[in-house]
């Protein structure tokens, strides 16, 4: 039975609930993005290094709204707490705790967060608004732009609460989507001309179709490579290993990283450029513009050797072959034809390698190609193909997916149960 009419059951009307509680907090967040912080204005100036951060943000940072940093300083705090954890002692021990530990660290990231924002807000204000504005403005703008992300945290607890679930990663995914009419509405502006001749206006109607075949076949692409994994078969000592027997496998996806490394070196190159802004030095602002900005050759090659790298060690971070082939062999259990202990980590370690290249190389290729669209068109830079936002709609809309699925699966596995 097709997922929508099992969903309008009258049984799952709380799971409608569920989505309709969504669907309206997701509707503040848009609003939200719309609402400038009082006393400034928009940003017409191009955004470079921080086009991430306005993506993500569903155009908020353009807008230099409440919400103008969005989520992306506690995804920033997120992340160097998953490095804390394999370098400090403490951490490593938190994350040994299990959820009692998680829930250590959630807090921690968030109070991180949240000085991120602050900092960030400060940053934010001093590059855009100069430096005519008092040391008052600069606080309360500061300040106005943490409330906006300490709010966007609370609103995505609501949601994974009494919601459908993975309420940050539901509003970042609200923000891209918004901006997608927009994108093809421009796209459409600047490929057609309606002041030229027939043939003309036909030559851009039908660049226009071969455009949006061109972003939904990049989006059939990363939907096949997000779902592309390689099944390593484990076999247990006490199960039977005749065909058709109780056998198990462990899935590597072949983008185990996601767009975590993309955010890391984004990040990376965004300093040089936030350096820049609040020293105000010409010759170091040059060079800053020149070779360390991914619009230009150099600081493209080196932002997308930054995310082939970030993902091998993102990778290795989240699957690290050395322990699971010590909690395998602790199990009983083994990979066919390997002998357990040094000699399955030896394995994983070339399986995980190869699967990360392809990922991480993949992961290069979206990302470099609205940079590269960008140069050889003369579209507006907010139309775009392909890009880290292409990443994030796919992954939230696949998990959702599979969230809602298994719900109404369980559901239907419970209820049956029950007659029985």
């Amino acid at each position: 039975m097709p997922l929508l009419k099992q969903l309008f059951k009258p049984t799952n009307r709380d799971l409608l609930k569920r989505i309709g509680f969504t669907l309206v907090a997701l509707a503040i967040f848009i609003i939200g993005t719309t609402i400038q912080v009082p006393g400034t204005e928009s940003i017409t100036k191009n955004l470079g290094f921080l086009e991430l951060v306005n993506t993500m943000g569903g155009g908020a940072l353009q807008n230099f709204s409440i919400f103008a940093l969005g989520v992306m300083p506690y995804i920033t705090a997120t992340i160097v707490m998953q490095l804390l954890g394999e370098l400090i002692p403490y951490f490593q021990e938190l994350n040994k705790q299990g959820h009692v530990g998680r829930q250590k660290i959630n807090t921690y990231s968030r109070y991180m967060g949240i000085l991120f924002a602050l900092l960030q807000g400060y940053a934010f204000s001093f590059m855009f608004l100069g430096r005519s504005a008092s040391a008052t403005e600069y606080i309360y703008i500061s300040v106005v732009l943490t409330a906006g992300t300490a709010f966007l945290l609370w609103l995505g607890d609501q949601i994974t609460r009494k919601g459908i679930g993975n309420g940050l990663s539901l509003i970042i995914m609200a923000g891209i989507i918004a901006t997608l009419p927009q994108m093809f509405i421009d796209a459409f502006q600047g490929l057609v001309v309606f002041d030229g001749t027939a043939q003309q206006i036909t030559l851009g109607v039908v660049k226009f179709i071969l455009f949006a075949i061109i972003y939904f076949a990049i989006i059939v692409g990363v939907i096949f490579v997000q779902m592309a994994e390689r099944k390593v078969p484990i076999q247990y000592a006490n199960k039977s290993t005749a065909y058709g027997g109780n056998s198990s496998y462990v899935p590597i996806k072949v983008n185990t990283a996601g767009v975590v490394p993309v955010i890391f070196a984004s990040s990376l190159m965004a300093i040089p450029g936030i350096i820049a802004g609040l020293i105000n030095n010409e010759s170091f602002s040059l060079f800053v513009s020149n070779y360390l900005t991914y619009t230009t050759p150099v600081g493209f090659i080196i932002y997308v050797i930054f995310i082939f790298l970030f993902g091998f060690v993102y990778t290795y971070m989240i699957f690290k072959p050395e322990d699971f082939a010590k909690n395998l062999q602790e199990s009983g259990g083994y990979i066919p034809g390997i002998r357990p202990g040094n000699e399955t980590k030896t394995y994983l370690s070339k399986v995980l390698t190869r699967i990360t290249c392809l990922g991480s190389v993949f992961l290069a290729i979206i990302v470099a190609l609205p940079i590269i669209f960008s140069n050889v068109t003369s579209l507006p830079t907010s139309v775009s193909i392909g890009g880290t936002g292409l990443l994030i709609v796919v992954g939230v809309a696949l998990e959702t997916y599979k969230q809602i699925e298994g719900s109404l699966l369980s559901r239907n596995y419970k209820k049956g149960y029950t007659r029985r």
